[in-house]
């Protein structure tokens, strides 16, 4: 009874994911293209168990390539929402689309700008009809022989999250070592030894730098939006020239510089510390710790800046200390 029991549930989960696949349709495709182009992040919010299924979600997205948090509407209500940008695009999930605590968050986020996907089972719901796309996850029965507890429903809206993710995956072409970048867990001495700095630095708008005529307001303007620590100073054939950190600017200050009154290069340390980027990460992790530093600017074989490099992007945070503490 009881095994027999189990196979009905489980048939019936796989039937619901099945009922899917007739709901794929331009929405869909409209999801995936808005996603792909965004240069924010994706937020997903839901209550009980769509708010499970809403951060697993977002857990397989950000390791595949696509930026994506879990915000809980509740929290949002209390000032949370202040994490979203135009930029970013919201998805909500509630199977019924009528769930008062995320419902009630749609007018503030379309004032933000964002664009609103509903994964609903309703597409006649108010999530659905304040949605800029509808993602029909409606599937009948519940496992549940009550007919109460979230089952079907829920697989199926877990399932639509993975087809979401998994689409990404082959529309960014996200290979085994993008991967790799994203899971930097297991044994420190192979992931040292495996990886290269150019395999790990932070590149193009993630750099920090300004160029050496570049007003000190300007720079940390820089400084303060990258928060990395530093930004870099190149000259115009974007060779390194020098670098500003945070301990910098304090010691300026505290030495009563007038900083705004300079450019950058008036200012910056020349010749900093750096590393090619061809060197094993295990090197840079020498270098940062020989020298008490956690950024470390990236060149080539010319001198020009290719990346930035923070120690928090070879280890995770907090995964180290400094002298094997």
């Amino acid at each position: 009874m009881t095994i027999a029991q189990a196979i009905e549930v489980l048939k019936i989960e796989a039937d619901g994911i099945l009922q899917l696949t007739e709901k794929i349709d331009h929405n869909f495709t409209k999801m995936v293209d808005l996603i792909y182009k965004s240069r924010g992040r994706v937020i997903f919010a839901g209550i009980g168990k769509s708010g499970i299924i809403g951060r697993k979600i977002a857990a397989t997205l950000n390791s595949t390539g696509t930026r994506s948090i879990f915000l809980h509407p509740v929290e949002a209500m209390h000032g949370d929402l202040g994490i979203l940008s135009q930029k970013d695009i919201f998805i909500g999930l509630s199977n019924s689309g009528e769930t008062d605590e995320l419902n009630i968050l749609l007018p503030s986020i379309r004032n933000a700008g964002c664009p609103i996907i509903a994964f609903t089972g309703n597409k006649h719901s108010t999530l659905a009809s304040h949605s800029d796309i509808v993602i029909d996850v409606g599937v009948t029965p519940e496992a549940c022989p009550l007919g109460l507890a979230p089952t079907t429903s829920t697989t199926a809206l877990l399932a639509m999250g993975d087809a979401l993710a998994v689409v990404l995956i082959n529309k960014r072409k996200f290979s085994p070592t993008d991967f790799k970048k994203f899971h930097p867990g297991g044994n420190l001495g192979h992931r040292l030894s495996a990886y290269t700095t150019k395999d790990i630095m932070l590149t193009g708008d993630a750099i920090p730098v300004v160029t050496e005529n570049t007003d000190m307001a300007t720079a940390l303007e820089i400084l303060d939006k990258q928060n990395l620590g530093v930004v870099l100073i190149k000259k115009p054939d974007n060779t390194l020239s020098g670098i500003i950190t945070d301990g910098d600017v304090r010691r300026m200050l505290v030495g009563k510089v007038d900083v705004f009154e300079k450019t950058a290069d008036a200012l910056m340390i020349e010749n900093p510390i750096s590393i090619d980027e061809k060197a094993p990460l295990y090197d840079a992790l020498n270098i940062m710790e020989t020298h008490q530093i956690t950024v470390l600017p990236v060149i080539d074989t010319e001198g020009k800046i290719t990346g930035v490099l923070h120690l928090h992007d070879i280890l995770g945070k907090g995964a180290l200390k400094f002298n094997g503490s």
